[in-house]
């Protein structure tokens, strides 16, 4: 399933109050861009006022925030958002028991925005046609390649890749991280597009889709993805994900494999939440049974 909702979906039933709306910008244990414990959380971003770093201290009744570098103010000013203050929630009288049940236990939570469209969705392309252990060591690989080192304090954490970085580099160079051409590709263009990505955050969230849309290699599940994560979606579904139409079907039918259009068709009565039950089901523990071995990981080198 996305990364995102499996971080997000373990956070939950084991950390404090605000750690699992932060969790789902960390992008594995291992992400150099971005970490998180018990009562704090910091991370390293390129804001449309430059570099910054954030570090939110949620050990307290009230979380504090503190912010270095040439777009520290915005961070700052987006900081709230990412902890879930822009969204209002929204709880369901009727639907099915599953739903209701998972509700009851997790419907306080709210989906923060982390506003930072290119930050999302580099490591969500790494994460397309591969498993979620790949595209995590993908994606720290990257950033130790070409990130440089954030502002602040914080010793060791890393800025994401810039644009140029991306940009300038050939399909091969790629190649040894365990990045084929295809997303290599998809990196690039967006990289070329960053500039638009910061104006397009402020947009409409449907014609934020659409746009997306338009850019070669950004698919129905990036998008679904990225969405979430970057503008706080509650509708943002991850069409296309190999685990995620099985968990929902499983959920809500009983049967072990399901559809993406049958996923779309159980959720509809939800329509314009569907990704708060998504999130709901996954903090409630839902998921589809697996059955014969796991799936075999094809290095790189052999492709």
């Amino acid at each position: 399933m996305p990364v995102q909702c499996e971080q997000y979906a373990r956070s939950v039933r084991s950390a404090p109050a605000h750690a699992p709306r932060l969790a789902v910008f960390r992008y594995g244990v291992s992400d150099p861009t971005t970490r998180l414990d018990r009562t704090t959380f910091a991370r390293a971003s390129l804001t449309p006022d430059g570099e910054a770093t954030l570090r939110v201290d949620f050990g307290g009744a009230v979380p504090t925030y503190e912010a270095w570098g040439p777009g520290a103010g915005w961070m700052l000013q987006q900081a709230p958002a990412m902890l879930g203050a822009d969204d209002p929630g929204h709880l369901f009288d009727d639907g099915h028991p599953v739903v209701l049940a998972a509700q009851r236990n997790h419907g306080h939570l709210r989906i923060g925005a982390s506003g930072l469209l290119y930050h999302e969705l580099l490591p969500t392309i790494l994460g397309q046609r591969i498993t979620a252990g790949e595209a995590l060591a993908q994606w720290a690989r990257l950033v130790r390649e070409l990130g440089s080192p954030a502002p602040g304090p914080i010793d060791g954490l890393l800025l994401p890749p810039r644009p140029a970085e991306l940009v300038g580099r050939p399909a091969w160079w790629y190649h040894r991280l365990g990045i084929e051409a295809r997303r290599a590709d998809t990196l690039r263009t967006v990289a070329r597009h960053a500039d638009k990505l910061f104006r397009w955050a402020a947009l409409p969230t449907p014609e934020v889709r659409r746009l997306a849309g338009l850019l070669p290699g950004v698919g129905e599940w990036t998008i679904g993805c990225v969405l979430g994560t970057a503008l706080g979606d509650p509708d943002a579904v991850a069409v296309g994900d190999y685990h995620l139409k099985n968990v929902v079907t499983h959920a809500l039918t009983g049967r072990p494999r399901g559809s993406d259009e049958e996923m779309l068709a159980l959720l509809q009565p939800y329509a314009g939440q569907r990704g708060r039950v998504v999130i709901w089901l996954l903090a409630d523990g839902h998921q589809a049974p697996a059955f014969g071995p796991r799936q075999r990981i094809l290095p790189m080198r052999r492709w």
